[in-house]
Formats: C-alpha cells, sequence, structure tokens
C-alpha cells in the first residue's frame, strides 16, 4: 500500500486559521519592501501563490532582492541562513 501524500499544507488547519469574517485588504497585496528591511513572515491562507512554508511563520528575516512580484528574504533557520521566496501578502513590516 502507498503512503499518504503531505503537502506544504499538511497540519495547518489551526496555524493559519483566520476569523470567518477576515477579508484582507488590497494595500496588504500591494505593500512594497526595500533592500536591507527587517520584516515577520506571517502567511496570509487566503492567497497560495508565493506562500512560504510553513515551518517560516513567525520569523523575522531581510529582504535581500526581489524575484518577479516576490522577495527574497534571508532567515535564520536553526543555525543555517536560508533564503525564502515570498510574496509581499506574506510578509509584514517589522517597526524597531
Amino acid at each position: 500500500m502507498s503512503e499518504k501524500s503531505h503537502g506544504p499544507r499538511w497540519k495547518t488547519r489551526k496555524k493559519f486559521e483566520q476569523p470567518p469574517d477576515y477579508r484582507p485588504t488590497i494595500t496588504k497585496f500591494l505593500q512594497e519592501f526595500s533592500n536591507g528591511q527587517k520584516v515577520v513572515i506571517k502567511q496570509e491562507p487566503s492567497s497560495h501563490k508565493g506562500m512560504p512554508f510553513k515551518r517560516f511563520l513567525g520569523k523575522v528575516g531581510t529582504v535581500v532582492g526581489r524575484r518577479g512580484k516576490a522577495y527574497i528574504v534571508e532567515v535564520y533557520d536553526g543555525e543555517k541562513l536560508k533564503k525564502v521566496i515570498s510574496r509581499p501578502e506574506h510578509l509584514k513590516r517589522l517597526n524597531l
């Protein structure tokens, strides 16, 4: 018998939960970031395109570039520095 498939949204029912009447604003999709800016990865569950993997939820990273409409964010995953490609609706400015 074959093994069960575990896709990228596996075990995210509570992690990506939103209130029933929640609807994201258009400005969330149109926000822009500059290189070197600190951001927090917060996935927007209603938008599936350009969503980073669930492991990076709540991680703080630095924007290092763009790739089309998406941004490249450097994030530490344990001791390793990883590059995450994410669209702007899944990122939030970090005000220091």
